[in-house]
C-alpha cells in the first residue's frame, strides 16, 4: 500500500495558541425540511479499499462489510445562498469571523490583499493566513461570493457547520453513510462513477489540473469552487462527491482499533473530513478516491472545506 501521507488539506489551527470562541447558540427547528433530499434505503456495502493508491497511515483499509440504516440525504453540498439565508434568520457569526483570519490558496490572494497576508503555514507554503478572509470573503476582504451564490460555501469549520445543520433541522453524516452514499451502489470502484478518472475524455469532478502547487491548467473547466450541481450525479443522484470541497463528517477521526466501520462519535482530537477538493493532486493529494480520508480540528476552516447535510429517515 502507497505510504503517502501529505495533504493538500494540512493546515490546522494552533489551538493551543488561540482562546476559546464564543458562538452565538442556534435553536433547532421543530421539524426536518425533507424536500429535495434524497432518500437512501441502506443496507451492507463494502468500505474502505485494499488498492495500491490506498494511503495506509490514513486507515483505507481494510475492505470490511458494513451496514448503513437508511437515512435522507442532500444531493449537494450547502451552497453560500443557503447560508447566507442561515446567518440573515439567526445572526450566527463563523468562527473565521470570530478569529478574523483563515486559510486561503496563495494564488487566490490579490496584490491589494497582501499585506493582510498573517502566516504563511510552514510545509505547505501555498497555504497562507488571512486577515478577513472568512466565507463571505473567500479571498480576503477585497473578494466577494455574489457571483458565485451557488457555490459551495467554504471557511466553514465544524462547529459552524454543526450549527448549520442544528438550524436546518439536520445533521452531518457519519463517514459510515458518506462513504456509502458516495459510492453510489457501485462495488469497490475507484470513484464516484467508477474506475476511470476521465471516462472517454470527459471529466466528472473538479481536481487539480497540471503541476501542484504552481500551475493550475483547469481542464475540468474551474481553478477554484464549482457551482454545488457542477458535473453528472452519481447513481444516487448526488453532485460532486469527489473533488470541489472536503466535506466534514460527524465522526471523530481514528485508524487501527478504532477502524471505521463502527461511528466513532464519542472523542478524538479532530474531525474527519471526506471527498478531497479541487487541490487535489494524484501527484501530491490523491484523495479524491471513494475511500480516501483525512482529518481536521473542528475549529479549522479554510478556503476548501464545506459540508453537505443528512436527515434521519
Amino acid at each position: 500500500m502507497a505510504e503517502k501521507v501529505k495533504s493538500c488539506c494540512a493546515v490546522t489551527r494552533q489551538r493551543e495558541n488561540l482562546q476559546p470562541i464564543e458562538t452565538k447558540e442556534v435553536s433547532a427547528v421543530n421539524r426536518v425540511h425533507l424536500e429535495g433530499m434524497i432518500y437512501l434505503e441502506g443496507g451492507e456495502f463494502l468500505m474502505g479499499t485494499d488498492s495500491d493508491e490506498a494511503i495506509q497511515a490514513d486507515g483505507e483499509g481494510p475492505v470490511r462489510k458494513v451496514q448503513v440504516q437508511p437515512f435522507y440525504i442532500d444531493p449537494c453540498t450547502v451552497t453560500n445562498e443557503q447560508f447566507r439565508k442561515f446567518v440573515s434568520d439567526t445572526g450566527y457569526k463563523t468562527e473565521a469571523e470570530s478569529y478574523g483570519d483563515s486559510f486561503v490558496f496563495h494564488h487566490f490572494v490579490s496584490a491589494e490583499t497582501k499585506p493582510r497576508v498573517k502566516q504563511v503555514v510552514q510545509g505547505a507554503p501555498w497555504w497562507w493566513v488571512v486577515e478577513g478572509a472568512n466565507w463571505r470573503n473567500p479571498e480576503g476582504v477585497d473578494s466577494t461570493i455574489d457571483d458565485r451564490m451557488d457555490h459551495p460555501v467554504v471557511h466553514i469549520s465544524w462547529n459552524d457547520a454543526m450549527a448549520f445543520c442544528k438550524w436546518a433541522g439536520k445533521r452531518l453524516p457519519t463517514e459510515v453513510e458518506w462513504e456509502y452514499a458516495a459510492r453510489g451502489g457501485l462495488i469497490q470502484k475507484i470513484y464516484p462513477w467508477g474506475d476511470e478518472l476521465t471516462p472517454n475524455g470527459v471529466h466528472q469532478c473538479n481536481i487539480w489540473q497540471g503541476e501542484f502547487p504552481e500551475k493550475n491548467d483547469a481542464l475540468d473547466g474551474y481553478l477554484g469552487t464549482a457551482p454545488a450541481n457542477s458535473f453528472p450525479a452519481n447513481q444516487f443522484g448526488l453532485y460532486n462527491m469527489a473533488g470541489n470541497v472536503w466535506e466534514w463528517c460527524a465522526d471523530w477521526f481514528s485508524v487501527g482499533s478504532q477502524h471505521p466501520g463502527v461511528n466513532n462519535l464519542s472523542k478524538g482530537s479532530a474531525k474527519v473530513i471526506r471527498g478531497g477538493s479541487y487541490l487535489c493532486h494524484q501527484s501530491y493529494c490523491n484523495r479524491y478516491r471513494v475511500a480516501a480520508r483525512t482529518f481536521n480540528t473542528a475549529d479549522s476552516s479554510t478556503g476548501h472545506i464545506g459540508f453537505r447535510c443528512v436527515a434521519d429517515s
